[in-house]
């Protein structure tokens, strides 16, 4: 197993696996949205969390919808071990509703979608993502909240909200009203990957005394296109965050087996 780091009183690899693939948001083009989508049968998906364990990973995360609830059913039924971190699906009309049918499946942790608190700081209603939060602590869960915005960390941390971790993206794509892919074909036109914008997170992570879990790292692939340019990318995440923060990486091994590539890289720096 790759080191861990605790997420509640859970042990967590320091690398986890990433579920945008999962659901095909690929961040990149609705043509490879749609490959990933035709990849990741459920056999796939299965195939994937197995490879995940047999390399040293024991945890992923993606969206609560009935999809990706399905997906954890079946795993531990076929005997898999794999922990599931779960991010709340806000196109549900009742975000507490999805909270509670997320909790029937044992995910080690809930966390709250990124887009719809970044919407919120935009609008000036994030105060509300605190209720979210109690929401989760109320399922008897450790809570998290994701986000685009290191002042969004900022601001949750000083007015104490309940949260045990962050979901920490290294790229801002929220600096204004964020819309979703499946509702918007030009929100992956409108993603912008700005070049300072990895430092400023990570100071946020480093001054931040809870669990933080980075994630596009690799600029949803913008950082993938050697070996090396992988390798270096884990290599500067890892010197630029906490020793108790992690992160989270989508893999799409139809074309190369990423999960083993990702594992032995990080097993190697972490070393």
């Amino acid at each position: 197993m790759l080191p861990t780091v605790k997420i509640g009183d859970t042990d967590v690899t320091r690398l986890i696996c990433g579920g945008n693939p999962f659901s095909g948001f690929s961040h990149v083009s609705a043509e490879l949205d749609r490959e990933m989508v035709e990849y990741y049968t459920m056999p796939n998906l299965l195939k994937c969390l197995d490879a995940c364990w047999a390399n040293g990973i024991n945890t992923f995360q993606s969206r609560g919808d009935r999809h990706q609830n399905r997906l954890y059913l079946e795993h531990r039924l076929g005997g898999g071990r794999m922990q599931w971190i779960a991010q709340t699906a806000s196109e549900f009309r009742s975000i507490e509703g999805n909270i509670r049918e997320i909790a029937r499946y044992e995910p080690i942790a809930i966390y709250h979608h990124g887009s719809h608190v970044d919407n919120s700081w935009h609008k000036g209603e994030i105060d509300v993502v605190a209720d979210i939060v109690k929401c989760i602590k109320d399922r008897g869960l450790p809570a998290g909240v994701g986000t685009h915005i290191p002042e969004v960390i900022e601001y949750a941390e000083e007015k104490g909200w309940e949260t045990d971790f962050y979901m920490a993206c290294f790229y801002n794509l929220a600096r204004g009203y964020k819309s979703a892919p499946a509702q918007d074909q030009d929100a992956y036109a409108r993603d912008k990957f700005q070049e300072g914008d990895p430092e400023r997170m990570t100071q946020t992570m480093r001054q931040t005394p809870k669990p933080c879990i980075g994630f596009k790292i690799m600029a949803a692939t913008r950082k993938c296109e050697t070996d090396e340019m992988v390798k270096d990318t884990f290599q500067w995440s890892f010197d630029h965050i906490k020793d108790i923060d992690l992160v989270d990486v989508g893999m799409f091994p139809k074309h190369k087996d990423q999960v083993k590539q990702n594992a032995e890289f990080v097993r190697e720096i972490l070393a």
